[in-house]
């Protein structure tokens, strides 16, 4: 990483640490991307706030631990981290049961990204922010080989229920259906969209909804905390997910089955993640596990489907039909880019596609800890993760992380033991399960 001698040892310290994340902020290329990674460090955090960003965990730490670690009174950590909390670059999290909260360093995605345009108006210059993010993500590949070019992913499509198939299906289950994820969390929020709000301030921005990005549990309740949204009832909640529904976006929420966090409305023009698949040909958003299927018959080729699909996976081709002198155009699709999201299927008005089982299966992690050990397994960073220089390992999370760990197929949980080679986390696999 030669160029990073032109940056401040501060923000030096800064981009190691959270190269030792579950995702880090790689340096570009290109040399515009790269003094816009800069400048999104320089708007985000002074030198002294990078400084103590650099020493914070990547894993939730209470604050009596973590004070403990820096060598400072809890109180006065607490005021020095309220600032950084409310620019959302680092969490606090509140256990609702005994009120406590623990803290960690905010990745850059689902993080510090997001939240920094999910206000309309704070202390953050939005549209040097705006410009900034455009510069890194979209100017050279690096960043989005970083955050999508993995297989475990932050999202996952989530098909438009309402184009189901008639027919018999197997089993929907619960956190396949948008429905059934927003209806079934306990709190719930709605925020501006972060990337068509960054699209705003660079004067492209579609007309969808603005104020439509659901955050749900645990991540809504940071994000009304925080004043990166409002909190809503579930009625609005379950209104504004059938209403994006009808406006042709894609539903993709958090990549994990259990508690997910998010649940975002997007188009293909706007979205990060719809345009890593895009722009990148990354498998940027995991499918959903169906595949719209065609009614010859009913079709009438008009090309809707094709205009309507967010990740380009529809072409028009020739068809030649019997009798006739000119070919008919019909759709092909490509399963192996289709994210199954069912907005071709909406968009179609003779009702010749359906969603029906298929696509290209992707493991979707049962929690966020599972997500981050596969996170950081598949960037050599599982080690960094169980054993967070030197601390030691909170039991919840060392049983969750190695209850993850044992479920991996036999050639990743193989890896996952070469990562981890201190002997104190051996024992600690050793005593709550075993890689074999």
């Amino acid at each position: 990483m030669g160029h990073l001698g032109r940056l401040k040892e501060e923000y030096r310290d800064l981009l190691a640490r959270l190269a030792r994340g579950t995702m880090s902020l790689p340096e570009p290329e290109e040399e515009r991307a790269r003094a816009a990674r800069q400048e999104i460090l320089e708007i985000l955090f002074t030198r002294d706030e990078a400084a103590l960003a650099s020493r914070l965990p990547v894993r939730p730490t209470s604050l009596d631990r973590l004070a403990a670690r820096l060598g400072v009174r809890p109180d006065d950590l607490a005021a020095t981290l309220e600032p950084l909390c409310d620019r959302g670059v680092v969490l606090d999290l509140v256990n609702p049961r005994s009120g406590k909260r623990s803290y960690l360093l905010a990745p850059p995605v689902v993080g510090f990204f997001e939240y920094s345009l999910m206000r309309a108006k704070d202390s953050i210059p939005k549209k040097r922010m705006a410009e900034a993010l455009h510069a890194y993500t979209h100017g050279d590949p690096a960043f989005a080989r970083e955050a999508f070019g993995r297989e475990t992913v932050i999202g996952r499509a989530l098909v438009h229920e309402p184009e189901l198939a008639d027919g018999p299906l197997p089993d929907v289950l619960a956190w396949e259906k948008a429905s059934e994820v927003v209806g079934g969390a306990r709190r719930w929020a709605v925020s501006l969209c972060f990337c068509r709000h960054k699209a705003e301030h660079l004067g492209e921005a579609c007309d969808a909804p603005m104020d439509n990005c659901l955050s749900l549990n645990g991540g809504a309740e940071f994000v009304v905390r925080r004043g990166f949204g409002r909190e809503i009832d579930k009625a609005e909640a379950m209104d504004l997910l059938v209403r994006a529904r009808e406006t042709g976006l894609v539903q993709i929420a958090d990549n994990v089955k259990s508690r997910p966090a998010f649940v975002c409305n997007c188009c293909g023009c706007c979205c990060e993640q719809l345009q890593a698949v895009s722009r990148w040909g990354l498998a940027a958003v995991n499918p959903s596990g169906f595949v719209p299927r065609r009614d010859a018959a009913a079709c009438a080729g008009c090309s809707r489907c094709a205009r309507a699909c967010p990740v380009g996976a529809i072409s028009m081709e020739p068809r030649r039909e019997p009798g006739e002198r000119k070919s008919a155009l019909a759709p092909r699709i490509d399963e192996e880019r289709c994210i199954g999201c069912g907005v071709c299927a909406g968009a179609c008005r003779k009702d010749a596609l359906a969603m029906d089982r298929g696509g290209r299966p992707r493991p979707v992690p049962a929690n966020g800890v599972e997500r981050a050990v596969r996170m950081a397994l598949e960037r050599n960073r599982l080690a960094e993760l169980l054993f967070d220089e030197g601390e030691g390992l909170g039991q919840r999370f060392l049983h969750h992380a190695v209850d993850a760990i044992v479920k991996l197929p036999p050639a990743q949980a193989l890896l996952a033991r070469e990562q981890v080679r201190s002997r104190f986390v051996a024992a600690a696999l050793k005593r709550f399960g075993s890689l074999a």
